[in-house]
C-alpha cells in the first residue's frame, strides 16, 4: 500500500494516523501541504524520523519547490511527477486525507 498525505502536520493528524495503520516497509508519499513534515527543523520532524524508521518516505520536489522547503529531513527521497508515476504504478494506494 502506498500513502499519499496531502495535509500539513502542523494542522492535522494524518501522518500520525497513518504510521499507526501502515505496515513496516510500506511506502509514504508526501505532496501539497503534506511536504511541510519533510523540512528539517520543523515541529513534526521526529514524526518524521519514526516513519523513517518504519518505511521509505518520498516527498514530490513540485511541491517542495513550491513551499520554499530545500532543507529536508535526512532519509526523505525527493520524487519527481514520473517518480510519482512510478510509485503508483507499484503499489495499491490509499489517499490519506
Amino acid at each position: 500500500m502506498l500513502y499519499l498525505v496531502n495535509k500539513s502536520p502542523l494542522m492535522f493528524g494524518n501522518l500520525g494516523s497513518v504510521l499507526r495503520i501502515a505496515q513496516p516497509g510500506e511506502p509514504i508519499l508526501l505532496y501539497e501541504d503534506g511536504v511541510f513534515a519533510a523540512a528539517k527543523g520543523a515541529k513534526s520532524e521526529a514524526l518524521v524520523q519514526q516513519a523513517l524508521s518504519a518505511h521509505p518516505v518520498y516527498a514530490l520536489d513540485a511541491d517542495l519547490q513550491a513551499r520554499g522547503i530545500s532543507a529536508l529531513v535526512e532519509g526523505i527521497q525527493v520524487v519527481s511527477y514520473d517518480g510519482f508515476v512510478e510509485l503508483v504504478e507499484k503499489h495499491q494506494v490509499a489517499p490519506w486525507l
